[in-house]
């Protein structure tokens, strides 16, 4: 960790679940919900494979 890493401005996430909508523009907002909307598809995606993995897995050992 270096000295220097209170020195540098933190990066406000692109979203926090719970904060206030109530400052942000509609366009910020649909900017939001595409941002959401990609990472729930990512999300999914990514339970799809490792249940398939687990089904390969459970269907080998099975054998």
């Amino acid at each position: 960790m270096s000295l220097f890493d209170d020195d540098q401005p933190r990066k406000q996430p692109a979203h926090e679940i719970g904060c206030d909508l109530s400052l942000l523009s509609a366009e910020e907002l649909a900017l939001r919900i595409e941002m959401l909307k990609q990472e729930i598809a990512r999300l999914e995606a990514e339970r799809a494979s490792k249940s398939a993995s687990k089904s390969a897995a459970e269907k080998f050992f099975r054998s």
